[in-house]
């Protein structure tokens, strides 16, 4: 009787499943996609995990109610928290003052159990003795380790100045601006810090362009300017590690508004009426999928 021959192959099976390891406020996905938070996790549950790395995010403002300044703070202050670098162009004077409205996260479960905790005074001590042992720093390490990906945020209550005061916050005003030059150059500048690679993330960037065709801006009568800039700014974002987002007062021609709708990579419609009724729609463009969604308040 013959003995069985072993198979062999010159292929091997790539047992490495783990997946590569990102910096804070990132999660993975299906298919290798990485998301980063828009700061509101009911729109997060809808996106399927957030706003994807490389994705331009467009909002259509309503006209009756400034809702739509709701997903812009905390797409903005989701961020800051996590420590992730921010470029914010607004038609303001003074832009780095909008960053003072900004909401402060909410207080999580943990921490509220442990504030009607009776023992609290005596972990404080335990939590001394410890300290003696493991050292200042290494305490320190373990409280800035924890990070949530998506935060629930107190409208009553500001950011603190910290965050806010950082290094990596880039304010641009576009009141008095002639052209896009100037705001095309400070967005190849940020996006330059995000190269894309098949490694792992260490950090991410946010750009939030706030009522981008406002009125008080010398090129808002620019169109084809305003287009050729959207064009260039999502071909930047999409080969970084960034999410941009812009804001669309409603007074743009109805030709304008189909051609850059067209261009974004998720779509949001914000509309002042009661009741709220989330609804999430599939557009086929050019053989590339544009999620729409449409948010009632």
């Amino acid at each position: 009787m013959a003995a069985a021959k072993t198979r062999t192959s010159t292929f091997s099976r790539n047992l490495s499943t783990a997946a590569p390891s990102h910096g804070p406020g990132l999660k993975c996905g299906p298919n290798g996609t990485v998301f980063l938070s828009s700061g509101i996790p009911d729109l997060d549950k809808i996106l399927g995990g957030g706003f994807p790395l490389g994705s331009l995010v467009m909002v259509m403002e309503d006209a009756e109610a400034p809702h739509h300044m709701l997903l812009l703070r905390n797409f903005m202050a989701q961020g800051l928290v996590l420590g992730q670098p921010l470029l914010y162009s607004s038609p303001a004077r003074d832009p780095r003052g909008f960053l003072g409205t900004l909401p402060s996260p909410a207080a999580s479960k943990d921490d509220k159990s442990r504030e009607r905790d009776p023992d609290q005074e005596k972990g404080l001590r335990i939590a001394w003795q410890y300290k003696k042992y493991l050292g200042e720093s290494q305490l320190d390490g373990q409280r800035d380790s924890k990070h949530e990906y998506s935060n629930e945020f107190d409208l009553r209550k500001p950011l603190e100045r910290h965050f806010i005061n950082g290094p990596r916050i880039d304010c641009v005003s576009i009141q008095d601006c002639p052209d896009l030059s100037t705001l095309r150059d400070r967005c190849a500048t940020f996006l330059s810090q995000f190269p894309r690679n098949d490694g792992s993330i260490s950090c991410a960037g946010r750009i939030a362009i706030q009522s981008f065709c406002a009125p008080q801006c010398a090129y808002s009568n620019m169109e084809w300017d305003m287009l050729s800039f959207i064009r260039y700014l999502k071909s930047m974002v999409r080969s970084s590690n960034s999410v941009a987002i812009i804001t669309f007062p409603p007074l743009l021609s109805p030709s304008f508004c189909k051609r850059w709708q067209h261009m974004a990579d998720t779509l949001l419609s914000v509309k002042a009426i009661q009741g709220f009724l989330p609804m999430k729609t599939r557009n086929w463009h050019n053989s590339s999928p544009v999620t729409r969604i449409w948010l009632a308040f």
